[in-house]
């Protein structure tokens, strides 16, 4: 059977469809192209930081601060990761909710009550309506926040700081300060050594792909490895709390304005106790009254009294107007320029030894031995020993110690007569701490420092030397006749050779002395080998019978007895000789 083909006939193609296929065909050509051109041209840059936005991310180091620890690593201060915790209800969405539901305010609190430990209807009352930006709460801790991470709702944002803490207390707070709500040091060495306790990362931009892949890109070794270091003290805690609840105790006894105690090793500077009664509380330092923040041992000057005046034995030893085995007659009083001087019992105790002179502690006697020697340069030294100059420290910057000026000590007899037992200049605590230890350790100069760092910076420096060995070793051996046979006797350990000092001064106000006192007391121990020096300062304690013996060494022999047993000091063989190491 014969097959035929189907003919189709052709219908020309309508003009008018065809223009406007090829019309809409340039139209749609345009358009991408004017796309094209927008996004490559007027939208590159907005583009290209949108995509960085996505591809990288930046980490911003913590605003952290180094640890402090004591010697034995002991933790002083901290930084303790906490977070704060926003809200954004417009954006609440539970995992596993479609990308458009958004979950109610109170449905949110339910899930985050329990977490936090706060009731539902405090939490709601802190939304206020509002939608966006709300602070719920800060200082939660790492565990809590972990749980609300886990909880994995939109719209909450945890943001991580640092904390200070001071897990000591007031124990530390006068060396060590705190730092204010913006983690800035505002005491102490908080605020001395800023630089060497913060913690200074750089931030740095993670590149990541498309499915958050991190990619290799030109960031240092190290550049997001955090800093672990922490700033040691040369102070033991043990003897710090020993030191600590002994001054407390005896300035609460004699309802005294303040006390201070120092333990120092007296070959390197090193101080293992500095305390200062009343303390604060760093983590509360908002309750206290600002001048409890200030280190008044090393800022605030005072007249030390008989405790300088193994100071000046050692001058005028160097200078030899006196003899080791000399005398000096005391009769109770002696006049000086028109001026009256006495003794502090008005009572004289006739030719008596310059151990004798530190052991009733005479006024008189110490007039007349400094007498001997020439003014100009019993000032020379005065100067010399930097009696007038800002102590090198580590702790709270120093003030300058108030001599007279030269003209006037040369010229007016009664100056040098009053400097010889203890009067008519000032200096700090801790001026006086340091010059009692160089006549310890040999006659050198030592600088008082808590800090290892600090210790490399003064190794550097040659030391001075005050004072010849032997008459270290004979200043050393009369004031430990004071606690032998003189005021200082109730700080005898037996066992143990401690020499000592005490001193009682009166407070001047206005150029005229008052009833207010300062007590103190100043010892070395072990004698036979000199190791420790001990300060202790009372001021202005108020009950009667106050003095550098009463209210002082008690304090000073709770220390000693508790440094004996932390230190491990052996007691003395007998027979054994003084051995006076240089530094």
């Amino acid at each position: 059977m014969k097959k035929y083909k189907k003919l189709v006939r052709l219908i020309p193609l309508d003009q008018r469809r065809f223009k406007f296929l090829y019309i809409f065909s340039l139209l749609l050509i345009f358009c991408l192209f004017g796309r094209l051109v927008k996004l490559q041209v007027f939208n590159a840059s907005d583009l290209q930081r949108k995509a960085r936005l996505i591809q990288s991310s930046k980490t911003n180091a913590l605003k952290k601060r180094r640890a402090i620890i004591d010697r034995n690593k002991r933790l002083i201060a901290y930084d303790k990761p906490l977070y704060k915790l926003w809200a954004h209800p417009k954006y609440f969405n539970f995992p596993g909710d479609s990308i458009n539901k958004v979950r109610s305010i109170e449905e949110v609190a339910e899930k985050l009550s329990p977490i936090l430990d706060i009731n539902g209807e405090v939490l709601l009352s802190k939304f206020k309506n509002k939608m966006s930006g709300i602070k719920l709460l800060d200082k939660i801790s790492e565990e809590k926040a972990e749980k609300i991470k886990n909880l994995k709702i939109s719209g909450l944002d945890l943001f991580k700081y640092s904390q200070r803490y001071y897990p000591q207390g007031k124990l530390y707070s006068n060396i060590v300060g705190f730092v204010n709500d913006d983690n800035k040091g505002s005491a102490g060495l908080e605020l001395h050594l800023d630089n060497q306790i913060k913690v200074l990362n750089k931030s740095n931009l993670i590149k990541r792909g498309g499915d958050g892949t991190p990619l290799p890109d030109n960031s240092a070794p190290g550049d997001f490895i955090s800093d672990d270091k922490s700033l040691g003290l040369t102070i033991d805690s043990k003897l710090q709390k020993a030191s600590f609840n002994a001054l407390s105790k005896q300035v609460s006894k004699w309802k005294a304005k303040k006390g201070f105690a120092i333990v120092m090793d007296v070959h390197s500077g090193r101080i293992l106790s500095l305390v200062t009664v009343p303390s604060y509380d760093p983590n509360k330092f908002w309750q206290y009254d600002s001048e409890l923040f200030r280190g008044w041992y090393s800022q605030d000057l005072f007249e030390p009294g008989s405790t300088f005046k193994p100071i000046n034995l050692a001058l005028a030893l160097e200078e030899k107007v006196i003899q080791k085995n000399g005398l000096v007659e005391d009769i109770g009083k002696i006049n000086v320029g028109g001026w009256t001087l006495s003794n502090w019992d008005k009572k004289g105790n006739g030719y008596i030894d310059y151990p004798k002179v530190l052991q009733v502690s005479s006024n008189v006697g110490m007039v007349k031995i400094m007498q001997k020697l020439d003014p100009a340069i019993y000032w020379d030294w005065l100067k010399n020993l930097g009696i007038n100059k800002n102590l090198e420290t580590d702790l709270f910057e120093s003030t300058a110690g108030q001599l007279k000026r030269k003209d006037l000590f040369v010229n007016q007899s009664i100056e040098p007569a009053v400097t010889s037992f203890g009067k008519g200049f000032s200096i700090s605590p801790l001026k006086l701490v340091q010059l009692h230890a160089a006549l310890a350790n040999g006659g050198f100069e030592v600088t008082p420092h808590v800090t290892s760092i600090f210790k490399e910076k003064i190794n550097k420096n040659p030391k001075k030397q005050f004072f010849s060995n032997e008459v270290s070793k004979t200043v050393l051996e009369w004031m430990e006749s004071v606690v032998e046979k003189g005021s200082g006797s109730g700080v005898k350990i037996e066992g143990y050779r401690i020499a000592g000092k005490t001193g009682t001064s009166q407070k001047a106000l206005n150029g005229s002395y008052t009833s207010k006192k300062v007590c103190s007391f100043v010892a070395t121990l072990p004698v036979n080998d000199p190791k420790y020096a001990v300060l202790v300062v009372v001021d202005e304690p108020s009950k009667s019978y106050a003095y550098g013996s009463t209210v002082a060494v008690p304090v000073a022999k709770e220390i000693i007895e508790s440094l004996i047993v932390i230190e491990k000091i052996p007691p003395n063989i007998k027979g054994h000789e003084m051995i006076v190491k240089k530094p």
